[in-house]
């Protein structure tokens, strides 16, 4: 589990040092944008890669039931994920309302997913993961607030953005319920 706990210091210390405006527009200064992204893009991706790399270690050796969540819970679970895959979605997707009505929707899509991956896994490991990339999450939409990135702009109507997302969001989310056992080992449908 030290891997996975490394894998995410490292992942979200950058995100975090990233919202710290005055040293990381030092680092800027000193070193210039573009090795800032490079190194910046390097830890991320480093963090990412023991994240997933301590996770399947933490699973192979077994995971340490802390509580059995209720099985209703992926009733909830299920919806909020998908609602994770269409916010995504939509922050690539040609201006909408639903990105518009999210603000910042990377951000959302990440506490969506997070939040449901909490309320079905009752497991050490997977409470220390979900909930760390929640409590970034939370503390990056306060970070943005604060500084005053109101995020996309609002739009008026329905648009060509938001069916975009909409289709996307659900292709990958339905790609992912069957893809979810072999990819990660833990069947979402049936069972």
């Amino acid at each position: 589990m030290l891997i996975l706990i490394l894998g995410l210091a490292l992942f979200i210390g950058v995100h975090v040092f990233s919202t710290l405006r005055g040293p990381r527009a030092a680092l800027v200064e000193k070193y210039g944008a573009q090795t800032y992204k490079g190194a910046y893009s390097a830890v991320a991706l480093l963090g990412l890669v023991l994240i997933v790399w301590g996770f399947s270690r933490y699973r192979a050796e077994g995971l340490i039931q802390i509580w059995d969540p209720p099985h209703w819970m992926r009733h909830i679970a299920m919806p909020l994920v998908w609602v994770a895959f269409v916010a995504i979605a939509s922050r690539r997707a040609p201006p909408s309302r639903i990105r518009g009505w999210l603000r910042h929707p990377t951000l959302v899509g990440l506490k969506s997913w997070a939040a449901a991956h909490l309320l079905v896994n009752g497991d050490l490991g997977g409470m220390i993961m979900f909930g760390s990339l929640l409590g970034f999450a939370v503390y990056d939409r306060i970070a943005v607030k604060r500084r005053g990135d109101l995020g996309a702009e609002r739009v008026g109507a329905f648009t060509k953005g938001d069916a975009i997302a909409l289709g996307a969001g659900t292709a990958v989310y339905a790609l992912f319920l069957v893809l979810h056992p072999y990819l990660f080992g833990v069947p979402v449908l049936g069972g």
